[in-house]
């Protein structure tokens, strides 16, 4: 077999892959939406929930979601991102960078629910938060880290050196180029890092159980960062594994579609700044 036939059937190969994994993706988003759209009505989205009832909405879920990840977010993206310049410009390849090193890629295959154990032992008993939305947060900024530290290391990185020396060059210091330099070059990166982590924060219930509990406020939108914080994922389980309502399967429905909306959503938000980024 010569190299343009091992080249065509390499070539038709990975097609296929691509597609494949294209029509898993379609069948499973067309799949959740076909079953969950019709549930998707304004008093399903921005209703209270009911525990016997049926008929209940899931606005308060949907809030504290969205509440959630903006804060485990600002937690823990600037600690990400501090955390990754100190390793790409100033940290010297020595044992303890390594260590670091070592220690964020082991923190990112620690299972959530033990970092939901943890959450519950450090921010719900010792440091008296209950099952907040604070301590949900801080618990969620805990699985976020690794893959914000990891994937801005990488974004910065990438920027060639050669930025770095012409603009010290140019009498710019260490600090000011990498932060008029370095970090925007390297930011569609970052953005894609937070992208990530934040569509894997928005499925999470296994630490927010522990944390955040499964009750809710009974307001709408409450900012109160000690009222229970039960998400749309924690919602899904307690229906499903525990819940005694009668329409269920149907609000499991809806919470799946509605997820997937929101995840969808989010993206495009960071596609779009993406976008103004590279055409600024």
């Amino acid at each position: 077999m010569n190299a343009k036939t091992q080249d065509k059937i390499a070539k038709v190969c990975l097609w296929f892959i691509g597609f494949l994994l294209i029509a898993i993706l379609a069948a499973f988003l067309g799949y959740m939406l076909y079953k969950g759209l019709p549930v998707l009505t304004p008093k399903f989205i921005f209703g209270m929930p009911s525990d016997m009832e049926a008929g209940g909405g899931v606005g308060p879920q949907l809030f504290n979601t969205i509440y959630i990840l903006f804060l485990s977010m600002a937690f823990s993206v600037f600690i990400a991102i501090g955390a990754a310049i100190y390793l790409s410009e100033y940290a010297k390849d020595t044992a303890l960078t390594r260590f670091i090193r070592l220690s964020t890629e082991s923190l990112a295959t620690v299972p959530s629910i033990v970092l939901g154990l943890f959450g519950m032992i450090v921010f719900v008993d010792f440091l008296g938060m209950g099952f907040s939305i604070l301590g949900g947060a801080l618990s969620l900024s805990l699985l976020n880290l690794p893959l914000l530290v990891r994937v801005t290391e990488e974004a910065l990185q990438t920027v060639p050196q050669t930025y770095r020396e012409a603009s010290i060059a140019l009498g710019a210091t260490k600090w000011q180029t990498i932060r008029k330099v370095v970090l925007p070059e390297a930011m569609g990166g970052i953005i894609t890092g937070i992208m990530l982590a934040s569509g894997r924060a928005i499925g999470e219930s296994a630490i927010l159980i522990f944390t955040a509990g499964t009750t809710v406020s009974r307001h709408m939108a409450d900012f109160d960062v000690f009222a229970g914080g039960e998400t749309l994922a924690v919602h899904l389980w307690y229906v499903m594994g525990i819940g005694l309502v009668p329409d269920r399967v149907a609000i499991a429905n809806g919470i799946g579609a509605l997820l997937i909306l929101v995840v969808l959503f989010i993206n495009l938000i960071f596609i779009f700044a993406q976008r103004k980024l590279k055409s600024a």
